[in-house]
């Protein structure tokens, strides 16, 4: 998940930036009578787009070929695959080992999915899409909610004007050089036009988003921003829970917005209670309210990445460190939350660098981005790490869906589908390259 700032946390970071400069220039001057700074840094500045040319540009295409990993979503005999900012694949999987596209859904700014009642509903930037995949041959948009999601407009504190949206961010350098001590910094600058780091950085769109769902309209994977549970759909930003009322599912309507602690990532619907994945930690929410769902409980944690899933009276939870997740932490942690208002910690177990995870049955699947896939014998939840009983690490792993015996897998090498009906002899059944990847 990639780091955002408030517009709060930015006034803070300047005023303490320059106080620090001024705090500098008057150290040195005071020993010096000149002296000269060279900084060189990376600055992102956004590219603007008009909303108007974003909504013409919808429209149902032949298939092609896969380029940006996005989420992964199974609905009947549909594989969806998520082209990340560009649209959504759509493949015939009842032949696993050979897959067939169908079509690809050319949808621009969309990160997120979940279908019910053959809507799809996806995000398109600020707006919500409804589209109609009845008919494979005739894939038609049906319903549109404007600025549905207005926070996209406004992420890292820069905000679009009207009619426009943030739309990409592109990377420029500059050197800075100042005679007169006030140069000589590290970190983040902020001035009118853009972003300047002095570290290489991550600037994912901000709705990297697919968690599994308990609704039997589909199965999404545990990076999941959008889900449905019976008659809504919920779909979460930085710091809010956005809820439509979809029981008619091509008339989607906004029943509520819920607000949310900082540093939200994914959702999970389970029974009447809803699983939010944080930076800082896992929400309960109740949910025997659908359309306004309330505060339950926390489990805090350090500061990482963590998509969430629940088994029983069980969460599975990944920390995994890196620059867009502001920790050093790698690990599994096991919460027991059958007191849903006091979870606790049962076990936790070192990773290398955990992302998506998914649980069938006794079994527990971990993508570990670089170091490839990790499967768990989890029947015991003292025990985890000592029952590894699968292993392919020559794979990059994002996220996964177990189903029904198959093992779907999305990373920036491709999308992968894995047999485990027999858990000791787990075989590749097909691999959707991506163009491009190694």
């Amino acid at each position: 998940m990639t780091k955002y700032f408030s517009k709060q946390a930015l006034s803070f970071q300047i005023v303490a930036f320059v106080a620090l400069l001024l705090f500098l220039s008057v150290v040195l001057n005071s020993c010096t009578d000149k002296c000269e700074t060279v900084v060189k840094y990376t600055y992102f500045e956004p590219v603007y787009a008009s909303m108007t040319d974003v909504r013409n540009s919808f429209a149902t295409e032949a298939p092609r070929d896969l380029e940006v990993p996005g989420k992964i979503y199974i609905y009947g005999d549909y594989l969806l695959v998520g082209d990340a900012g560009k649209g959504i694949h759509i493949y015939d999987n009842r032949n696993v080992k050979s897959p067939q596209p169908l079509a690809f859904v050319n949808i621009p700014g969309n990160f997120d999915m979940a279908v019910k009642e053959n809507i799809l509903y996806a995000d398109s930037y600020v707006d919500l899409v409804a589209i109609d995949i009845g008919d494979i041959n005739n894939i038609k948009l049906v319903d549109r909610i404007e600025d549905a999601f207005p926070l996209f407009n406004t992420v890292r504190g820069f905000a679009a004007s009207d009619g426009m949206v943030i739309t990409d961010w592109v990377e420029k350098e500059a050197v800075d050089i100042n005679e007169d001590c006030s140069g000589g910094f590290g970190g983040v600058v902020f001035f009118a036009g853009g972003v300047a780091v002095a570290e290489a950085a991550s600037f994912d769109a901000m709705r990297n988003n697919s968690g599994n769902n308990s609704s039997p309209q589909g199965i999404a994977g545990s990076m999941a921003r959008f889900a449905i549970y019976e008659q809504n759909l919920y779909a979460v930003d930085f710091s809010t829970m956005h809820v439509f009322d979809v029981a008619t599912a091509e008339n989607p309507i906004k029943a509520s917005t819920v607000d949310l602690p900082w540093g939200i990532e994914t959702i999970f619907p389970y029974e009447d209670f809803l699983f939010i994945g944080a930076q800082n930690g896992m929400h309960i929410y109740d949910n025997q309210n659908p359309a306004e769902p309330t505060f339950r409980s926390t489990f805090q944690h350090a500061t990482t990445c963590d998509p969430v899933i629940v088994d029983g009276e069980l969460a599975y939870i990944t920390l995994r460190s890196g620059n867009e997740c502001q920790g050093f932490t790698n690990q599994l942690d096991v919460i027991d939350i059958s007191n849903i208002d006091n979870p606790t910690l049962v076990s936790t177990y070192p990773m290398q660098n955990p992302h998506g995870l998914g649980k069938d049955g006794d079994l527990l699947f971990i993508t570990e981005g670089d170091f490839g896939l990790k499967v768990f014998d989890a029947n015991d939840p003292n025990a985890i790490s000592s029952n590894l009983v699968f292993e392919q690490n020559d794979i990059h792993g994002f996220d996964v869906i177990p189903f029904n015996n198959v093992l779907i897998l999305i990373g920036e090498d491709g999308l992968h589908q894995f047999n485990y009906i027999d858990p000791t002899n787990i075989t590749l059944c097909s691999t959707i390259p991506i163009v491009g990847a190694q």
